[in-house]
């Protein structure tokens, strides 16, 4: 029909040329007509493809939210279960509107691939809270600081001077000392119960510390200051953790309506006292020409001396990564230590084969040394399935486009905050046989890097250029750790019964419940607890 009526058009059209040309037949006519519909249709499709070019992707589909308010709203305190339920009816990734921020959540190990490995550049931002302003020096950490050379110069620093498998090795001391302290101090428990989690807070915060400054604080006043900073380092995660209208409204950031950068600001100060007094008393030894270990702060205060750096190494920076050191070593590799001993103790026969394990590797009547670690597949398997349940932040920390991307076929606009629910995808029963259950084996074949960021199905540290620096560290002092007290105790519950391992959101999970157990020697020679 198209065509008849198009030949009728073009016969009038053109029937002057043909009334003066009688040479030129109906063949030439047909031949004529069908071109120039051939391009009459070109044209008509391609300014239908034009149109279909110009139709923008979506943004990833979400609950409706009220006016300027959003999803507020309907959050939930379980903000990585509250997630994972919306998963469930929006799919892998869905939006939120979180007042005036936009907010993407993905639960998806090939999503998550796309943004962290195939645009990782795009996405290497941090979305800042206001609270993390105060209490790293406006941002002057290596957790905040946004991509590029300052950024790239503190990773540096972590990698070659701080947190390299090297370096660690080096203050290997300092772990072995606080180590054998902590098992001669559950000794000294014996049959008693005892806080796990708090004690482990302790013994990583000793740890750390030492490698940070060596021993300038020593005796009542280092316990006291444990007790202190365990303190400090709860309010401050909570605060990181806890909705804050001036991230949802930057415009009334100003005002801190609910007051959070004003608590963040005096415990930040508080840390900033002690670091200060910490430094100075440094520099005052330096000055005097005394005897210093070849500490972090050492290796610190000699970098920020430096003067042919390209980018400065400031006392601001320093602090900033005092901070991460205290702040993001201890409360993380604590909490993990407390989920691992509560799921061991709820499976008697996993405990009975770390055992085994350590017996045969170590010796019944020896004690635990780091060299042992390496040769500990079953143990490295628990710490592996521990994280795999319990991520230390569930959901990362929140990224932030630096333009606007496509993500799985839509559009996730510049300055979004994107979450990964870790806590979710590790937890997949499409990647994972019977995921709820605590099964160590899972792990015991298989032979990639799980720590590496590169298994997007598993990625407790997170992934690309902001995976977590400390996780060579980490690993060091959980596997130790661990081993010794597994090897050196068995550990009783005051009550017959099945451990609470209900989970505590916040930026980092927690035990709900904290873990009290009683030790009990396993072994009766005296010297093994000294």
């Amino acid at each position: 029909m198209l065509r008849q009526v198009c030949n009728n058009t073009l016969s009038k059209a053109w029937s002057w040329w043909w009334q003066t040309s009688s040479s030129r037949d109906e063949y030439a006519l047909w031949i004529l007509n069908s071109t120039i519909c051939f391009f009459f249709f070109a044209w008509f499709a391609k300014i239908n493809i034009n149109k279909s070019k110009k139709i923008k992707p979506l943004l990833p589909p979400g609950p409706k939210g009220l006016p300027l308010i959003g999803n507020l709203l309907s959050l939930e305190p379980d903000l990585h279960k509250y997630f994972f339920k919306m998963s469930q009816i929006y799919g892998p990734i869905f939006s939120l509107r979180l007042g005036k921020k936009f907010g993407v959540v993905i639960t998806s190990p090939a999503l998550a691939r796309q943004v962290l490995k195939d645009q990782d550049a795009t996405f290497a931002n941090h979305d800042v809270p206001e609270a993390a302003k105060e209490v790293t020096y406006g941002g002057m950490d290596i957790v905040w600081t946004p991509y590029g050379p300052e950024w790239r110069m503190l990773r540096r620093v972590c990698a070659s001077q701080m947190l390299n498998s090297a370096v660690l090795d080096e203050v290997y001391k300092h772990r072995r000392k606080e180590i054998r302290r902590t098992v001669n101090y559950f000794y000294n428990q014996a049959g008693s119960p005892v806080n796990f989690g708090e004690q482990m807070f302790l013994t990583v915060f000793n740890v750390i510390t030492n490698m940070l400054w060596g021993g300038i604080i020593e005796g009542g006043e280092r316990e006291s200051l444990a007790t202190e900073f365990r303190q400090l380092v709860a309010e401050i995660t909570a605060l990181l953790g806890m909705p804050n209208i001036s991230d949802f409204y930057p415009s009334l950031a100003r005002f801190d309506l609910q007051g959070i950068q004003k608590k963040m600001r005096r415990l930040a100060l508080k840390f900033d006292g002690i670091f200060e007094n910490l430094i100075n008393e440094r520099l005052q030894i330096n000055r005097q020409g005394g005897k210093v270990s070849k500490d972090f702060l050492q290796v610190l205060l000699e970098l920020k001396n430096e003067e042919n750096s390209k980018v400065p190494f400031t006392m601001s920076h320093l602090k900033g990564l005092l901070m991460d050191m205290v702040v993001g070593g201890t409360d993380t590799t604590s909490n993990t230590m407390e989920f691992a001993m509560a799921e061991v103790m709820n499976k008697p026969d996993i405990l009975r084969k770390l055992q085994q394990e350590l017996e045969l590797v170590v010796g019944k009547g020896n004690i635990v040394e780091e060299s042992h670690v390496t040769k500990l597949p079953y143990l490295y398997a628990v710490m592996k399935e521990t994280l795999r349940l319990h991520p230390v932040v569930p959901l990362l920390v929140p990224h932030r486009p630096t333009q606007t991307s496509i993500v799985g076929g839509y559009v996730i606009p510049e300055g979004s905050r994107v979450f990964f629910n870790v806590w979710a995808i590790q937890r997949d029963e499409k990647s994972w046989d019977k995921p709820l259950e605590f099964r160590p084996e899972r792990f015991l074949n298989l032979k990639i890097d799980h720590y590496s960021g590169n298994e997007f199905n598993y990625f407790p540290f997170g992934s690309g250029r902001r995976v977590c620096a400390g996780v060579a560290m980490a690993e060091k002092m959980f596997m130790f750790l661990m081993a010794s007290l597994i090897h050196s105790f068995e550990w009783k519950l005051p009550q017959e019964g099945v451990i609470d391992l209900t989970e505590k959101f916040g930026i980092v999970l927690k035990k709900k419940v904290p873990l009290v157990a009683i030790p009990i020697p396993r072994s009766s020679v005296l010297a093994f607890y000294q």
